[in-house]
C-alpha cells in the first residue's frame, strides 16, 4: 500500500508539477504485467530419478495471476524470460503506485476547487 502524502500544504502549482513530473516517470505501458513469479523445484515421479533423492528439477519459473477472489490463472515461463517477466512487474507496480499519487493530487486539486467555489458563493450572498 503507499502511503499518503500530506497534500494539503503544497501549493496548486506544486501539485501540478508534481502530478506532471509522475507522469513522465512511469514506464512503458506496454511492458507491465500483473502477477507473482515463482521459482519452483519439482520432482517428476520416476524413482529412479536424482529427484526421487531430494535433488529435485529446477529452478522451473512459475507465473501466477489472480484473476478474481476464486480464479487464478498461470503458467511456466521459460527460464530466458523470467528477467524480462520480473522487469514488467515491477513496472506495473511503479504504474500502480504512481496512479494511485496522481489520484491522490486529483482529489485534493477537486477539493480545493470546492472549497473556491463554496467561497465565492458565500462572498455572493
Amino acid at each position: 500500500m503507499v502511503a499518503r502524502e500530506k497534500l494539503s500544504k503544497l501549493s496548486d502549482l506544486a501539485l501540478r508539477n508534481r502530478r506532471v513530473g509522475l507522469t513522465k516517470v512511469l514506464p512503458p505501458l506496454g511492458e507491465v504485467l500483473r502477477g507473482s513469479l515463482m521459482e519452483r523445484y519439482l520432482t517428476c515421479g520416476n524413482p529412479e530419478c536424482k529427484c526421487a533423492r531430494g535433488e529435485r528439477h529446477g529452478p522451473v519459473w512459475y507465473l501466477s495471476v489472480t484473476l478474481d477472489q476464486s480464479h487464478r490463472s498461470g503458467c511456466t515461463v521459460p527460464g530466458d524470460q523470467a528477467e524480462q517477466v520480473r522487469w514488467w512487474i515491477e513496472n506495473y507496480h511503479q504504474v500502480k503506485e504512481n496512479l494511485e499519487k496522481i489520484s491522490d493530487i486529483n482529489r485534493e486539486r477537486m477539493r480545493r476547487q470546492k472549497d473556491k467555489a463554496k467561497k465565492r458563493k458565500n462572498v455572493q450572498k
